[in-house]
Formats: C-alpha cells, structure tokens, sequence
C-alpha cells in the first residue's frame, strides 16, 4: 500500500484547497474502495446522469441517500434477526451486508431523485449551473456617451 503527501499542494495552490483536498480524499478512497455493490454511472445528455447501483436484497426503508457538500452518499444497513428460522444456505452469493457507497459531484449537481426498482437503486443528477455563470450575449449599441466617460486631454489642463 502506497501513501503519498498531498502537504505541498496546500502550501502551492492558493484558492485550490478543494481540489488538494479531493486529491488527497481520492487518493484514500482508492485504497479503502470496495467493489460492493457493483454500480454504473451514465451520462444521459450534456446536463443529465444517472447512478445506478445493484442493491439486492434492500428494500427502500433499509437504504438511505443523503447529498451534502458536493458528496453524494449511498448507505444500505440490512437488520439480521438473531434467531431467523429460514433455509440453511450452502452458498450465499447475494450479499446482504451493509455498505456505504460515496460519490463525489461537481459543482452545480444536483440529485433530482431516486427510485428502486427490480433491485437497481438508480439516482437521478443533473447540473444546473447558476445565470450568473451561463454565458450571456452582449449587444452592440449606438454609444449615447454613457459607457465612454471622455477623459480630459492633458493640454486642455496645461491651459
């Protein structure tokens, strides 16, 4: 297992904290990553996504989303009864244990929602960026004097 020291970005990049911090939470992730439960992330059109992770065996009430800072975060608890009288099982190939799944968003992605279905937990996201962010078009106009301010010559001074 490699470790690395993300240390130096912080002192370099100024104002870049956030992308040294998902640098370095990337770089752990990578390493604490399990391959449960098995998901697939689809671009729908430019602006539209969606997750889809395979969840058999949970019902609704058993998992939970909860999206905050930029971090999406899928949690799956399964009760086990202590005394459950059901079938004694000589393989178990669907796992039933608890998870937790974390995805980490851009800027203006937003979940719009979620739905169960056939066991495919799928997680609706579309990015949504701000007017003040969107490109906007500039017309060009007679100039009435109002945006040019006329500065005065520097001979119109000396007299």
């Amino acid at each position: 297992m490699r470790t690395y020291d993300f240390s130096p970005l912080y002192r370099s990049f100024v104002g870049f904290d956030r992308m040294a911090s998902l640098i370095n939470s990337a770089s752990q992730s990578i390493d604490a990553a399990t391959s449960y439960p098995p998901y697939n992330v689809a671009r729908i059109d430019e602006n539209a996504y969606r997750i889809e992770l395979a969840v058999a065996g949970f019902g609704e009430e058993e998992l939970e989303i909860e999206s905050h800072e930029n971090v999406l975060t899928v949690t799956g608890r399964k009760e086990r009864a202590e005394n459950d009288e059901g079938p004694e099982y000589l393989h178990r190939g669907i796992a039933e244990r608890g998870f937790e799944r974390k995805f980490q968003l851009a800027d203006h992605v937003f979940v719009e929602g979620a739905e169960l279905r056939n066991g495919l937990l799928v997680i609706g996201l579309k990015r949504e960026l701000p007017e003040a962010l969107k490109p906007r078009k500039i017309s060009i106009g007679k100039d009435d004097g109002k945006l040019i301010a006329q500065k005065p010559s520097r001979k119109a001074k000396a007299a």
